[in-house]
């Protein structure tokens, strides 16, 4: 059997692939028999991976929204755009919980010139600068151009002392984040170049679907009791991760969600973080 993947390569389907990411979820082993009998029954030669992914995802979700939302969780990271402002909140909450200070979207005077920079960690005195590379369609990749643009603007930073956590203050490393991938040349040369890479896949046992997984770090638009707009809204009110509303429903309230279908969003973040 031919599938179509999100970028027109046709493959063979692979079950235990899609039985892997399933499980993943955190739905039982009888869950996902019952969810890939049912799938296989509607294959059909050159169907694309996008229609097996909805497929997965409603019988998932009708089994538990917890599920769903493990599972939908590379998507809902493409909702934290269209620009990646919110993608750049999300990933300062990231090193946040790794225990790093954070600032956020500084311009910092270089040698030669000014910079935007994303975000800014501090830990054992050490300070890097963390470039977010956001791309809302998911098979766009970071090339090679991103880390040797980046290596440029960090070398025009690094010796030069700045008041940002302290009144003296150097940045020493660099790390360029994105939630889709890198290509081989561009982890080659950020290897070669001394740059941290962090992407949906990279680092293979320290990357942001790790992340996610082992600390419950997921964003607020993996939920499926949201809409869309409700999502965004509560985007705006900085809310950005699901345990953010665990203790503070009063948020949910704040953009018009009424008490039942508070209780129910408490109930799949609640499941969904491990709080139950």
């Amino acid at each position: 059997m031919k599938i179509v993947k999100h970028s027109g390569d046709i493959v063979a389907f692979n079950p235990e692939k899609l039985k892997a990411s399933l499980l993943k979820s955190g739905a039982n082993k009888d869950v996902v028999q019952k969810i890939l009998f049912a799938i296989k029954k509607e294959l059909y030669e050159g169907i694309s991976t996008k229609k097996i992914y909805k497929m997965a995802f409603a019988l998932l979700k009708k089994e538990a929204n917890a599920h769903a939302a493990r599972y939908n969780l590379r998507s809902a990271l493409q909702l934290l755009g269209p620009t990646g402002f919110f993608f750049e909140k999300y990933i300062a909450r990231l090193f946040a919980a790794e225990l790093y200070e954070t600032k956020l979207n500084l311009t910092l005077q270089g040698k030669c010139i000014s910079h935007e920079i994303d975000v800014l960690i501090k830990k054992n005195n050490v300070i890097s600068m963390v470039e977010c590379k956001f791309h809302p369609g998911r098979e766009a990749v970071s090339d090679v151009k991103v880390p040797m643009y980046i290596l440029s603007r960090f070398n025009d930073l690094k010796e030069k002392e700045y008041a940002i956590f302290s009144r003296k203050d150097t940045i020493s490393k660099c790390c360029i984040v994105t939630n889709n991938r890198f290509t081989s040349e561009a982890i080659a040369f950020a290897k070669c170049s001394e740059l941290n890479l962090l992407s949906w896949n990279y680092p293979e046992k320290n990357n942001l679907k790790t992340k996610n997984d082992s600390d419950y770090l997921y964003p607020i638009t993996c939920l499926t009791t949201l809409s869309l707009t409700e999502k965004d809204k509560l985007l705006i009110l900085d809310v950005i991760l699901v345990k953010e509303i665990i203790n503070n429903s009063d948020c949910l309230e704040k953009i018009g969600i009424s008490p039942n279908r508070v209780k129910n969003v408490m109930k799949e973040a609640s499941e969904l973080c491990n709080f139950l």
